[in-house]
């Protein structure tokens, strides 16, 4: 392909890729320069241009010699807008998903649904890129532009005509997910993260809120979970572009959650749509699980759905990893349960989705991640010390911060919590204690496979130290 062919001029160099790491260029690549809060890859052209780079995306104001200078105030942006012209074809129907909490359950829940209707289909995100046939892990949300373009094209090559993503606030405000034409957006809810990089809420939702205000499809249709405080708003910005709203849940219009029912092993709801009413056997537990199912449906009738398979098929629906994932029984008969919460408002949602369930104690263990936001440190331990039964304190991943002094403020939130600092230690401490009619949650790390204290990633699974410390 040529380098004309991607900007619409008369450019007649050969390109072979894209890339914004300098140290991956080859000859013939597109080189992304872009400044960053800790890196100004503009500082890396010279570099790139030496590797073989043809074209270089950078800021007007940015000196590059010897490769075209793709000039643009948003080289980001227009990075991606070529990459993703490079990269073409991706799956015909594509979705994305914001909101802090939920989006990894979302879009696995919509692959599942699709793929019961029949169709070959895909999630990317935190746990990876998923096929019905494979996960291949990536590490992050939302990964770069460039593996995520060429991720996407390749499920495409692979026959996979469906694909649902998460959409990080990290991701949306550095055009990570830029170019793929998006059929239908998802919204969770907004609760306080990741302050230590957008700084104020008003910041971190304006991120989110670009899935809504730009990168939607115009004649797509926004998926809104109607019982969070900011969904009104996100509503209006869908709708201020044209975006055809579905809203979901106890206040939506197009699932209208009527009931929702504990069981044993899940939940039995109660949902109005068409002007009738379904009910649903919800195999999975928790008020969240059953916001994060209808905002999946919502997503799949949204993109040619029919409205009754896709409500039935929520019965089939298997649990997503580290999300309420029930790892053992304990040898006394203690259901022992693993989940990713690591903001205040998740440790809530998990909390309350186990309390119905336990007729005798809710123990939880918990940490906080370090170089992280330390305003919620205290706020998690305030949530654990007011609605679980016993709260026991631990490491999270501490990454170059002192395990002790993050313990130390979470434990301002819950004075009177157990602290246990190894948390391998933590978890047999939790299980011990537990009887038959109690319940174990282990928050804050999920699916994650290792625990990073320093610059070493040490493997740790909550679900394996779970079920050995239960054996």
């Amino acid at each position: 392909m040529k380098l004309g062919q991607l900007t619409g001029g008369t450019e007649t160099a050969t390109i072979s890729g894209f890339a914004i790491d300098h140290r991956k260029v080859a000859d013939g690549c597109v080189f992304g320069a872009f400044t960053g809060g800790k890196v100004n890859g503009e500082d890396y052209i010279p570099a790139a241009v030496k590797a073989g780079a043809v074209a270089i995306v950078a800021r007007p104001e940015a000196i590059v010699e010897g490769a075209v200078h793709i000039a643009d105030t948003n080289p980001r942006k227009a990075f991606a807008t070529l990459a993703a012209r490079f990269f073409a074809p991706f799956p015909a129907v594509a979705v994305a998903v914001t909101g802090t909490n939920g989006k990894t359950s979302c879009v696995e829940m919509t692959r599942q649904l699709w793929r019961m209707a029949g169709f070959h289909a895909a999630s990317i995100g935190t746990l990876g890129v998923t096929t019905g046939d494979d996960r291949v892990s990536t590490g992050l949300t939302t990964p770069d532009v460039v593996t995520f373009l060429s991720n996407t094209a390749g499920l495409a090559r692979e026959g996979v005509s469906h694909v649902a993503f998460e959409a990080s606030s990290h991701g949306l405000s550095q055009y990570r997910t830029e170019g793929l034409p998006v059929r239908a957006a998802g919204f969770t809810n907004l609760s306080r993260d990741h302050l230590d990089y957008h700084g104020t809420m008003e910041a971190y939702f304006e991120a989110k809120a670009r899935l809504f205000s730009e990168v939607v499809a115009a004649d797509g249709a926004a998926v809104v979970w109607a019982d969070d405080p900011l969904s009104p708003q996100v509503i209006e910005i869908a709708q201020s572009r044209g975006v055809r709203v579905i809203s979901v849940g106890m206040q939506g219009e197009t699932l209208k959650l009527v009931s929702r029912d504990p069981t044993l092993l899940g939940q039995g709801l109660v949902i109005e749509a068409e002007g009738r009413t379904f009910k649903v056997n919800l195999p999975l537990i928790g008020a969240y699980q059953a916001a994060n199912a209808l905002v999946s449906a919502g997503l799949v009738i949204a993109t040619g759905g029919d409205v009754a398979a896709t409500l039935a098929a929520l019965a089939r629906l298997q649990p997503v990893r580290g999300r309420l994932e029930r790892a053992v029984i304990s040898a006394k008969g203690a259901p022992v349960y693993v989940d990713y919460a690591h903001t205040p408002d998740a440790l809530e949602a998990a909390i309350a989705a186990l309390k119905p369930h336990a007729s005798g104690k809710l123990i939880v263990v918990f940490g906080a991640g370090g170089d992280r936001d330390q305003g919620k440190r205290a706020a998690m331990g305030a949530i654990a010390a007011a609605m679980a039964d016993v709260a026991i304190v631990t490491d999270d991943n501490p990454r170059s911060e002192d395990p002790a002094a993050i313990r130390a403020m979470v434990l301002q939130g819950a004075p009177d919590a157990i602290e246990v600092g190894a948390r391998r230690e933590a978890i047999g401490a939790a299980i011990a204690m537990a009887g038959a009619q109690d319940i174990v949650l282990v928050a804050g790390k999920g699916h994650e496979q290792g625990q990073i204290v320093g610059d070493l990633v040490l493997p740790f699974d909550d679900v394996s130290v779970a079920r050995e410390m239960a054996a």
